[in-house]
Parts: C-alpha cells; sequence; structure tokens
C-alpha cells in the first residue's frame, strides 16, 4: 500500500527531490564517469528540469506478467537489447489541456533477463519528447521492495524521469522507449533537455 502524500510528506519529497538534483549536478560536472565530455564539464551549470509538481506522483496498479514477454528495443546506435516485459502499471494523470479530460494510462515495466534483478525500467516518450525533452525519450528506474502481484500499489513519479546519458556523448548507446510507452499527453515533469 502506498502512504499518504499531503502537507509535511509532500514538502519532505520536495526538499529530497532537490537534494538529488544537485547531487546529480555535481555528479555530471566533476565526476569522471560522467556522460558530459570532458572538455566541456567546465562550462556545465546543471541539468534543466521541470519545476517539482507533486501532480505527477501517482500511485499505480500492477498487473503481474508471469511468464513475461520478450520484448527487443531499438538502441541509439541501431542495435537491439533483449527485456522481458514484467509488468503493465495503470494510472490516472490530470490532462494539462483544458479540452481534454483526465484520464488513465498504462506504462510497460520491463527488466533486463537477469532473475535476480528486482529493479523496474520504464522508458517512456510523451508529448514533450523532442521539443522539451530528449528525443530519444526519458527513462524512470522503480524500486520496488518486494515482487509484485496483481493489483499491488508501486509510486511512479515522472519528477524522477530522466535524459539517458546518450543524450549527451555518442560513446553511450541507449534502448530507445518502444511503442506500446509512447504516452499521448504531455508529462512536463523531471529532466529536460532542449
Amino acid at each position: 500500500m502506498t502512504e499518504s502524500f499531503e502537507g509535511d510528506a509532500v514538502d519532505q519529497w520536495r526538499t529530497e527531490l532537490e537534494e538529488k538534483r544537485a547531487e546529480k549536478d555535481e555528479f555530471f560536472a566533476e565526476h569522471p564517469q560522467s556522460p558530459i565530455p570532458p572538455d566541456e564539464r567546465e562550462t556545465f551549470d546543471g541539468l534543466e528540469y521541470f519545476g517539482p509538481d507533486p501532480s505527477y506522483r501517482v500511485n499505480a496498479t500492477v498487473e503481474s506478467h508471469d511468464d513475461p514477454d520478450v520484448v527487443l528495443m531499438d538502441t541509439t546506435a541501431g542495435r537491439e537489447m533483449r527485456y522481458l516485459r514484467v509488468a503493465t502499471l495503470s494510472f490516472d494523470l490530470e490532462r494539462a489541456d483544458d479540452d481534454l479530460e483526465d484520464g488513465t494510462f498504462e506504462l510497460a515495466a520491463y527488466r533486463l533477463e537477469n532473475p535476480n534483478e528486482r529493479q523496474l525500467f520504464v522508458p517512456f516518450r510523451d508529448k514533450t519528447t523532442g521539443q522539451q525533452s530528449y528525443e530519444g525519450g526519458r527513462y524512470m528506474e522503480l524500486a520496488p521492495e518486494q515482487d509484485l502481484e496483481d493489483g499491488d500499489e508501486i509510486v511512479v513519479d515522472f519528477n524522477l524521469a530522466y535524459t539517458p546519458f546518450c543524450a549527451y556523448s555518442e560513446t553511450y548507446d541507449c534502448p530507445l522507449p518502444p511503442e506500446e510507452n509512447w504516452l499521448e499527453i504531455a508529462v512536463p515533469a523531471g529532466e529536460r533537455f532542449e
């Protein structure tokens, strides 16, 4: 069951989000494994972000796939990577467009073919892709504390959506979100990339 999210919890969430963003900016600026090319790090002054928005932190209902399908994801280098579609996450999001109603949306969650892996990989595109966010889509990683079963709930926080490293350097090869994870709405949360 997901925790209540209001008042002090929102304030704490916002503080922790800002701290994570500051840590990531420091990593990108100074760490030897930063995806920012070494000759550009001195002028790097931080990543671009959408403002923190708790309405893009949602509870998703899990549909678990006991016998997961293999999904071949194209990569930025023209290869394919094998993932397993282990769950479908259903959630409600408010649409920013005045003429459209709120809706329920789905994203598939994947894992590499590793039986010890619990972390979920959720790559996605949305209506900000290629305009306010990276043209190759963005990623989220979810770390459930236990194996997920049908009907479980998990927090999906789009404020944690990030740009893959291949946006900053061609030395990285990143999977592209499959079409089943293309959202037909704008999600102005998480990292920007213009």
